[in-house]
């Protein structure tokens, strides 16, 4: 995973793109979809990212210190900043202080740290404390807000989402904050009636703010779009076969309600966790949009984007060797060539 790291600042070094920098823009190309989320689901989204932040930098500062490495370039690079925004805007909205501060712990002190740190992970940090929150409390991580609004009659009150971020949920701040998302009507046909058209429109938007923020990143040249371009195109292919055989939501359905365009382009683009080559990448993406569609129709969970990425994360390594690109090949048997 070292050589990786390597390869993959050598690539941003080439662009004019210091980790520090690159890390900032990520974290700027995330605010059309956190500033829509918020708009739709209220102050918890806030709340959410700024405590996931917050407890990230301060468990990167502490892991660094018990590791005896320096604190403050680490912590300028912005990586467990981008860590912790992630996180929080993949819970959901006003999820409580402790989740918060255990997916954290996940995160930071076991998926990145306990691999070495920056540029030695195997796993995406991110989905590893999603992931761990989605299996270890499955009744808090499934109640999403029905999107009332972050101003006006139907917007939440602070006081409830101030009552949940402690952990306390009284049976009103219980009724306001349920609601059926897009893919658990999928999931379970029965939750189909409580989804009101409002909902999905919520959820589309968000799910377009998510894809701006991605263009954003292919425009300057920050991710590989071979990696978001195979998962959704992976994604359509499966929702429109699924779709022909069962009814099951359609190609626009799959694509945008759930966390698929925040996945495609903030999550599968982790060029450390990824496969590291262009015909691998291609694979790697179209192996998450795969298992994304097997896992929602099939599995347990609604959405499966984060099972999916840390799935493929493991496969990653056996996809370069498997999937290699025709230059890597040609320049060996070179060299094979030479030595003989």
């Amino acid at each position: 995973m070292s050589h990786l790291h390597r390869h993959t600042s050598a690539d941003s070094a080439r662009r004019g793109h210091d980790s520090a920098t690159l890390m900032r823009r990520v974290t700027l190309a995330c605010l059309p979809g956190l500033i829509t989320q918020s708009w739709f689901f209220g102050l918890g989204v806030v709340t959410n990212v700024i405590t996931a932040a917050a407890c990230c930098v301060l468990i990167e500062a502490m892991m660094l210190v018990a590791r005896r490495r320096p604190v403050s370039p680490t912590i300028a690079d912005g990586s467990a900043l981008l860590t912790g925004v992630l996180l929080g805007a993949a819970l959901p909205a006003g999820t409580s202080l402790w989740l918060i501060l255990i997916g954290s712990l996940a995160a930071v002190a076991v998926a990145k740290h306990l691999y070495g740190g920056l540029g030695q992970n195997l796993f995406n940090p991110a989905m590893v404390g999603y992931a761990l929150l989605l299996v270890s409390f499955p009744t808090q991580m499934s109640l999403w807000p029905a999107p009332s609004g972050l101003f006006g009659p139907d917007a939440v009150e602070p006081s409830t989402w101030l009552a949940r971020w402690l952990g306390q949920h009284p049976p009103a701040a219980l009724d306001a904050l349920s609601g059926a998302t897009p893919l658990d009507a999928y999931r379970h046909r029965a939750a189909a009636e409580l989804v009101a058209p409002a909902a999905l429109e919520a959820w589309r938007n968000v799910a377009l703010a998510w894809l701006a923020g991605g263009l954003y990143l292919l425009y300057r040249r920050l991710i590989d779009w071979r990696l978001p371009l195979s998962m959704l195109a992976s994604m359509a292919l499966l929702a429109w076969l699924f779709d022909q055989l069962s009814a099951s939501g359609g190609v626009g359905f799959h694509l945008l309600g759930g966390a698929a365009m925040f996945g495609a382009f903030f999550i599968v683009t982790d060029p450390v966790s990824a496969a590291s080559g262009r015909r691998a990448r291609l694979a790697y993406g179209a192996g998450i949009g795969a298992l994304t569609m097997i896992i929602r129709a099939y599995g347990g969970y609604p959405d499966a984007v984060a099972f999916a990425v840390l799935l493929m994360n493991l496969a990653a390594p056996l996809l370069d060797q498997l999937v290699p690109d025709r230059s890597s090949n040609a320049r060996a048997t070179r060299r094979h060539n030479d030595d003989g």
